[in-house]
C-alpha cells in the first residue's frame, strides 16, 4: 500500500472512532434520562462499523492490484440496545407508573467509560499512524530534495 492509501485508510478510522465516542458520550449524558423524546426512557445505542471501499483516483491508476481493494472503516449504522428498561420505585417521580415504578435506561456507566476509552485509544493510535505517514512522506521529499 502507498503512503497517500495510508492516510485515507486512517483517515476514515479517524472519523468512525469519533463517531464512536460520541454514541458512547450520548450513553452515558443520558443514563438517567427517564422521558425522552418517544415518552418512554432513553435508549442505549450502539455504533456498528462495517468497511467501504476506498475511492479511488490518480493513484489508483499507480496502484498495485492489492492496494485497488484496500477498504476503510465507517459506521454502518447506529442500533438501538435491546435490553429492557430498569425499573426503580419511586412513587413521588413524575415520569412513575401507576404502581409507582420509574424506568431508566439499561446503561452501565462503567461499561460505557470502557466504550469510551477503547475509541479514545483506537483514535490516538489512528492519529500516530497519520502521523508517522506524512514523517515517511516528508522524509521522501527531503530525500528527493539532495
Amino acid at each position: 500500500m502507498n503512503l497517500f492509501g495510508i492516510l485515507d485508510v486512517s483517515g476514515s478510522a479517524l472519523l468512525a472512532e469519533r463517531q464512536r465516542a460520541e454514541i458512547v458520550t450520548s450513553n452515558l449524558a443520558n443514563a438517567e434520562t427517564t422521558h425522552a423524546a418517544d415518552g418512554g426512557p432513553y435508549k442505549r445505542v450502539h455504533v456498528v462499523f462495517g468497511s467501504h471501499q476506498m475511492p479511488h483516483g490518480f493513484q489508483a491508476t499507480l496502484a498495485s492490484f492489492t492496494d485497488r481493494h484496500t477498504e476503510g472503516v465507517r459506521v454502518d449504522r447506529v442500533v438501538e440496545d435491546s435490553m429492557a428498561p430498569i425499573r426503580r420505585f419511586e412513587p413521588g417521580h413524575p415520569d412513575a407508573d401507576p404502581e409507582g415504578y420509574v424506568s431508566y435506561p439499561a446503561i452501565n456507566p462503567v461499561e460505557e467509560m470502557v466504550n469510551l476509552m477503547g475509541a479514545a485509544r483506537s483514535y490516538q493510535l489512528n492519529a500516530s499512524a497519520v502521523q508517522s505517514t506524512k514523517n515517511m512522506i516528508q522524509a521522501s521529499i527531503d530525500i528527493l530534495k539532495s
